[in-house]
């Protein structure tokens, strides 16, 4: 009888995996040389959960993403999204850049029904209205993009990232550029977003604050090759108060990876 319940536990657990990755291998050709970028990576993430990923410069985690996104291939292992191989970009799988990347000839509401071209006129401007409503952009449709502030050209990428309503949406660093206040408002916003659309998101970054803010879990990636060194469950209320002991615990973890091997570590671990 607990074998059966166990089995079944087990079932459910794996149906509610939707992005699957095992193995994975990643080198690129660097001067005719073969390097190193992923190694070894095994990771699974679940429906609507919100992963966050840090690590060094360099270690692959923008790569990883991109992997993930089916707009980079990889040598061995295994990638799956929504329980199939990836094979390419897919509309259930969204990405925004740490660059916009909004079309500066297009108006606002252009930009974000720009993947929409197979919709019908009038669902295509319901599917545009609804999403720039949800960003707090309905204001600026007609606005072009050199007319926005950073942070609203951001909510504009993260628009159209849903706007064909994807299970998974990747985020490469998007908050990079923005002040510190801006930056702050936008982790709020996506959280708000995420928690409503109910859609599950892998975001890349180099804040270890932003990380932990955000993340359910948090994966650490070490040095070239990128390996995981560690993947930390927050808790989804300490997580949220940045000022508070057990997001100072947290913070100190995922330092002493990032210092692993160096004096520093013992200096970073009373610096917190």
């Amino acid at each position: 009888m607990t074998d059966k319940k166990s089995s079944i536990n087990k079932k459910d657990d794996a149906d509610d995996v939707i992005i699957n990755v095992e193995h994975l291998n990643k080198k690129f050709l660097v001067d005719k040389q073969p390097m190193e970028v992923l190694k070894d990576i095994n990771l699974q993430v679940k429906k609507g959960e919100f992963i966050t990923i840090v690590g060094h410069s360099g270690c692959g985690k923008s790569t990883l993403l991109k992997i993930i996104c089916g707009l980079v291939d990889y040598e061995d292992g295994k990638v799956e999204r929504n329980g199939h191989a990836v094979e390419g970009p897919g509309p259930k799988c969204g990405m925004v850049f740490q660059d916009h990347r909004l079309l500066p000839w297009l108006k606002i509401k252009d930009n974000v029904g720009f993947g929409l071209r197979d919709l019908s006129k009038e669902e295509r401007e319901q599917k545009v209205d609804e999403h720039l409503k949800l960003v707090g952009l309905e204001d600026f449709a007609n606005s072009y993009p050199s007319q926005l502030s950073g942070g609203m050209s951001q909510r504009a990428a993260i628009a159209r990232g849903l706007a064909g309503n994807p299970t998974i949406l990747l985020l490469d660093e998007p908050f990079g550029a923005l002040d510190a206040l801006t930056r702050i408002q936008m982790q709020k916003e996506i959280l708000r977003i995420q928690e409503q659309e109910g859609t599950t998101m892998v975001m890349v970054t180099h804040d270890i604050d932003e990380a932990i803010y955000l993340g359910d879990r948090i994966v650490v990636m070490s040095a070239r090759p990128g390996e995981i060194k560690d993947i930390i469950k927050t808790d989804p209320v300490e997580s949220k108060r940045r000022g508070g002991e057990m997001f100072a615990h947290y913070k100190k973890r995922i330092y002493n990876y990032f210092f692993e091997d160096s004096e520093e570590e013992y200096e970073v671990e009373y610096m917190i």
